[in-house]
């Protein structure tokens, strides 16, 4: 798993999704928005961490019945124990939201052991109270309380799809109201960068926009004087 530098990691806390997908588009990368998930309680800061992942595929009755939760062993279970402080638990849920990807207790238990959050492509049960807590969380819908054995957890920590994006654990998991973007582990520093400069440009061009300026030659910048005027806007700001 990629470590995000102090740095990079405060960078990224400061820019929208909005921001991270045109940053990515210009570099070639045009399905990076987890699509289909929401956040259980909007006005949280932006969650930013590396990707922990886990894979459900649907439920064989001889191999999955609720018997299977008392195992020790219980992918679900070691996923939440072994998610590294200051991640993103991921989950491919084939985005099917009938079971649940997890409920309060194991929310709780990432929230107490320094977890970022958690994201699934399914849905949640007990989502009111994960809502409540010190957690950010994304889901599809809430899940039927007793529809616990229709998915069975198969994998940790491996490559995954969540809501028809690849997730490759490392990946940078960052959301905000809007939803979940993921960055290329490889990219972290370099989107970290341009999109705090893009976000500065967005900062000076609203200011431009609500005294009356034009968006011609502005937003998009394609007039000089505008290029230089926003220079110098950054200065008096450094």
């Amino acid at each position: 798993m990629s470590l995000l530098s102090p740095t990079t990691r405060t960078k990224l806390k400061l820019v929208s999704t909005a921001t991270v997908a045109t940053c990515l588009f210009k570099k070639g990368f045009k399905n990076q928005f987890i699509q289909n998930v929401v956040p259980l309680k909007k006005g949280r800061p932006t969650m930013v961490g590396e990707a922990f992942t886990l894979r459900y595929i649907p439920a064989r009755e001889d191999l999955n019945p609720i018997e299977v939760f008392k195992n020790p062993k219980h992918l679900q279970r070691v996923a939440v124990e072994e998610c590294p402080e200051g991640a993103v638990l991921v989950i491919d849920s084939r985005k099917n939201a009938r079971a649940a990807s997890a409920g309060s207790i194991l929310a709780t238990r990432l929230m107490v052991r320094g977890v970022t959050g958690m994201v699934t492509d399914g849905g949640f049960r007990d989502s009111a109270e994960i809502a409540e807590l010190d957690f950010t969380s994304y889901h599809s819908a809430p899940s039927a309380p007793t529809n616990l054995t229709l998915h069975q957890a198969i994998d940790i920590n491996i490559p995954i799809g969540c809501g028809d994006v690849a997730v490759f654990p490392g990946d940078i998991i960052l959301g905000d109201d809007d939803g979940v973007m993921v960055i290329p582990a490889h990219l972290a520093d370099e989107v970290a960068n341009e999109c705090t400069e893009m976000t500065m440009f967005e900062n000076f061009v609203l200011e431009k926009v609500n005294t009356g300026t034009s968006i011609i030659g502005l937003y998009p910048l394609t007039d000089e004087q505008y290029a230089k005027a926003f220079q110098e806007w950054k200065k008096k700001r450094s």
